[in-house]
């Protein structure tokens, strides 16, 4: 079969042929393919993609396509100016690429979908292209994604920030979609302030946001504030997720100051490499570790009373009642508060302050939790250390639009992925 009739069959060109193909070895191996327009045909203004009648013809221009058994591929090309009455003499539009773009859409797309996988140098340099070529791919398929993607009937949302940088650009505030079926990342604004989300708003637009009902985040109260005011009607939902990660912090901190203290008191190290066994949930234990425990509770120590003050806390999203969920949460605070231990009673008071917010875990029937946008989160830093981390903001951007937005692709001929 002939190299044209293949790329007839993948990649075929309304209005023009593959007319010859050309392998050369030197200096490197690449197969070059020439394009000519159909007989009689006229070309497209590439403004407003209406017929037009031919001007001239351009210098040849080469286009990268997708390597053939590691055979780098381009196709030959002679544009056409057109005389379009609207815009004037132009070049005309061409099917395979975009603008003066120099890889065709096929091999953008192609590289695009190998640089989820892979980091993008690795990409280049196993397609024998430049980073750069790969960057623009991934920036084509993104803004041909986010032009196209359908943004109507999102009814849950969730907020959270990541830390990206040092400095000013220290952080993106990240909103994510979490409806059951349907997650993904919906915008990425720089910083981490109530204006950051204020402007998620604007580009959502009132109708959409009219529409949301449930919303998850942390307890950062410039997020709270701006939620409330911008979509009242949502049920903000604080979820188990943070909550005990607060308690896993002053857990820790409890731990490493008493273990500091007995220390200098010349007491037994029992605390050391303690951190994990009071840490996780005791069906996430080893055998070792648990026995470890066992021994360890037999102690009457601050990091131990702490670490069944958290136990007794799990017995709170086992409710189902709203109300009787309140009547523990109370309960709870007040026995915490008597503790005397002071991380414990620091989270105690922020379960307080937060009471109602709490609760809309049980109102929501526990549907939504921000351990989804946590999860989204591990993608995204995980996106980032593959790169080694992105010097610009929009270079980071287009790399995680690109990862987590479930954006959809230009429709091309045949499946190269």
């Amino acid at each position: 079969m002939l190299l044209q009739t293949i790329l007839n069959k993948v990649h075929k060109i309304k209005g023009f042929v593959y007319k010859s193909v050309v392998y050369q070895q030197d200096p490197w191996e690449e197969i070059y393919v020439s394009v000519e327009p159909r007989k009689n045909s006229r070309g497209k203004c590439s403004y407003c993609g209406k017929t037009c009648p031919g001007y001239d013809r351009l210098p040849e221009r080469t286009f990268s396509f997708i390597p053939i058994w590691h055979i780098k591929v381009s196709l030959l090309y002679h544009p056409r100016r057109v005389n379009c009455k609207e815009h004037g003499i132009v070049v005309e539009q061409m099917p395979w690429a975009t603008g003066k773009e120099h890889a065709t859409r096929a091999f953008q797309v192609f590289l695009a979908q190998w640089a989820r996988l892979l980091s993008w140098e690795e990409v280049a340099r196993r397609f024998k292209t430049s980073w750069d070529t790969v960057y623009e791919s991934i920036k084509c398929v993104v803004d041909h994604g986010l032009a196209h993607r359908e943004l109507n009937n999102i009814s849950a949302v969730g907020f959270d920030e990541l830390s990206v940088g040092k400095g000013q650009d220290k952080y993106v505030t990240l909103a994510y979609q979490i409806d059951s079926g349907a997650r993904r990342l919906l915008w990425i604004g720089k910083d981490r302030k109530a204006k950051t989300l204020l402007r998620f708003f604007m580009d959502f637009g009132k109708e959409r946001s009219s529409l949301i009902k449930y919303v998850c985040t942390d307890m950062w109260k410039p997020y709270l504030k701006v939620i409330a005011k911008k979509i009242p009607q949502a049920l903000n939902v604080l979820d188990r997720f943070h909550i005990m990660k607060k308690f896993n912090e002053a857990i820790d901190d409890v731990r490493k100051l008493e273990r500091s203290k007995m220390e200098r008191d010349g007491y037994e190290p029992i605390l050391t490499k303690s951190k994990w066994l009071l840490l996780k949930r005791v069906e996430n234990l080893s055998a070792e570790q648990y026995g470890h425990l066992r021994t360890l509770l037999k102690y009457n120590l601050q990091s131990v009373r702490a670490y069944l003050l958290r136990e007794e806390f799990q017995q709170f999203w086992t409710y189902v009642s709203p109300v009787w969920a309140a009547k523990f949460l109370d309960e709870w605070i007040r026995k915490t508060m008597l503790s005397k231990i002071e991380p414990m009673k620091k989270a105690a008071k922020m379960l307080r302050r937060h009471k109602e917010l709490i609760l809309n875990w049980f109102a929501a029937n526990g549907e939504y939790s921000s351990g989804i946008i946590e999860a989204m989160n591990n993608t995204a830093k995980l996106t980032m250390k593959k790169s080694y981390g992105f010097r610009k903001y929009e270079t980071l951007k287009y790399a995680l639009y690109h990862k987590l937005g479930a954006l959809p692709l230009p429709k091309l001929t045949h499946e190269f992925f």
